[in-house]
């Protein structure tokens, strides 16, 4: 691994960077630390430092801490690598150390993590507010840590060991706090009427959960039930009716918990330990507990695996917006008794290309006889770097679908939450959908769909579905429009033709992407990152920068 200040070369990137600090005097850990930067924020940054060097050999990286605003490396030119075959890019460790999790910075095995999409730029007056608070931190937790140490055999010395462990626990402290109150708006957001009228009034969502629960009897009758995330309970009343003999319901929500607990009794449910009578049709079996699903037994007894069969509606926009599914986990893996249901048990992740008029162009191209198409680039452009999430109509996606990733939510890791790859998309070859000649793709549209299998659901399995083919749900679609449109037929390319790959005269046969979604640094955010390739019916092949999303 080449230096990037010198021809010094290393094995790998540890004694390169020590080598950098104590050498050239750049502390490349430090600044990742101090800016927040994502694996992405790293590869531009070493980008930029390499170009700096090949411009001027005398270049001098001081000029860094003197930074405020936004870091001359955020565009994503950077991202391409500024020498060829530079081995250094592809052997980043950082992200494989344990102590970097201190950072605040996502880690995936293996694979690329991405930020938050902001780590271009700073907050409040640049990277020397970020570096005053550092040091003010540290200053105030040794002048502590020396008082509480006074008229010990260390005369009130700080070591350095008990320096790090004080600033961890700072770190942790304050990732809590940051945790808890994204909590509290999270599941203050779900305290209004309005998200749960919409919910409720999403036909095919509610209708799959029905179904799940009242018509798989050898499931349900006498079953006890977990329903992580009840909101007005309206699961916990299926379950219920379906002749569950026991349903706790939880939810973070004060105001939901209360809301389905009076639901629960409105309609005769409500568990009651003094009565045994049934009061309008149903068995008073719900009980509804104000809490997290992670600190569920803090609030009642539960014994270990107690659960036949574990309910929740946890899905986001992408599927995995929210990040409640940690929750599910968590709770399938405490309290579901081992084999028992969890419903539903599969999810996967789906995608295609769409056209032109998945994008807003021809909306403001007419407005009302007016040309607007200004307006349609610079909003197209800003979807280039924000995910949308719309309906998309079904004439308007012009690839075949492809799957992008499948979870077994019976046996997944939470770590696999995080995951990396690959789309490879193409025109339809037969069918009314098939296209003759040149079709411009746009982007890529992602959805999902969840499983109530045959694995637990053995008298009527269901699926869920919120593609572009099927009745509109309030998921929508996520759509991920391109920085350019890329050329796509089924035709086969010119041979010896010295046109880009993706344009009009050398149209790709196949668009490769490959795409990255990981839970951000900001608490129940993801980040999505997509490379995408396009290859010629000829094997030539053309990449794009690689664009990055968070929602």
């Amino acid at each position: 691994l080449l230096c990037l200040f010198c021809s010094a070369r290393f094995d790998s990137d540890g004694p390169l960077f020590a080598h950098c600090g104590s050498v050239h005097g750049f502390d490349f850990h430090k600044l990742v630390r101090e800016l927040g930067l994502d694996f992405y924020g790293c590869i531009k940054l070493i980008n930029f430092v390499r170009s700096k060097v090949a411009e001027n050999k005398c270049w001098s990286c001081a000029e860094i801490s003197q930074l405020e605003g936004k870091v001359p490396w955020a565009e994503d030119s950077y991202l391409k690598p500024f020498m060829e075959d530079d081995s250094l890019l592809h052997s980043l460790s950082i992200f494989d150390d344990e102590e970097d999790e201190d950072c605040g910075m996502p880690v995936v095995t293996g694979e690329c993590s991405v930020g938050n999409g902001r780590s271009g730029e700073l907050q409040g007056n640049g990277l020397n507010t970020i570096i005053d608070d550092c040091s003010d931190i540290s200053a105030r937790f040794e002048k502590a840590v020396t008082t509480e140490s006074n008229g010990g055999d260390n005369n009130g010395s700080l070591s350095e060991e008990q320096t790090d462990r004080q600033l961890k626990i700072t770190r942790a402290s304050v990732t809590a706090k940051e945790i808890k109150k994204v909590d509290d708006n999270y599941f203050g957001s779900y305290s209004s009427f309005g998200i749960h009228r919409e919910m409720l009034g999403d036909k095919v969502r509610t209708d799959a959960y029905r179904d799940a629960l009242l018509d798989n009897p050898s499931l349900m009758n006498g079953a006890t039930v977990l329903d992580v995330g009840c909101g007005t309970g309206i699961l916990s009343l299926f379950a219920a009716k379906a002749g569950a003999s026991r349903v706790v319901a939880v939810d973070g929500s004060a105001k939901m918990s209360s809301v389905a607990t009076h639901v629960a009794k409105n309609n005769g449910l409500l568990y009651d330990e003094n009565a045994n009578t049934e009061q309008k049709g149903g068995p008073q079996v719900i009980s509804v507990v104000h809490t997290k699903a992670e600190e569920l037994n803090h609030k009642i007894v539960v014994p270990p695996n107690g659960f036949d069969v574990l309910v929740s509606e946890w899905m986001g926009y992408c599927l995995l917006y929210e990040s409640m599914l940690s929750s599910v986990i968590y709770a399938r893996d405490h309290f579901l008794k081992p084999g028992g249901a969890i419903l539903p048990d599969t999810a996967t992740i789906l995608g295609a290309g769409f056209g032109r008029g998945g994008t807003s162009l021809p909306f403001w191209e007419n407005v009302y006889g007016f040309d607007m198409s200004c307006i349609g680039k610079e909003v197209t452009g800003s979807s280039a770097r924000f995910p949308v999430v719309d309906v998309l109509d079904s004439k308007d996606v012009v690839t075949d679908t492809a799957v992008l990733h499948y979870f077994d939510l019976a046996t997944m890791k939470e770590s696999e939450m995080d995951f990396t790859a690959s789309l490879e998309l193409r025109l339809p070859e037969s069918g009314a959908a098939a296209v003759a000649g040149v079709t411009w793709c746009h982007g890529i549209v992602l959805w999902f769909d969840t499983g109530f299998t045959d694995r637990f659901c053995k008298d009527k399995p269901v699926v869920l579905s919120t593609s572009p083919f099927s009745t509109p749900t309030h998921w929508s679609q996520t759509i991920f429009t391109f920085e350019e449109p890329i050329a796509i037929t089924n035709e086969k390319s010119v041979v010896g033709s010295s046109a880009s790959v993706g344009s009009a005269e050398c149209p790709a046969g196949t668009i490769r992407s490959r795409i990255s979604i990981v839970r951000a640094s900001e608490h129940r955010s993801i980040d999505i990152s997509i490379e995408t390739t396009g290859i010629s019916s000829d094997g030539r092949k053309r990449s794009w920068p690689a664009q990055i999303f968070n929602l």
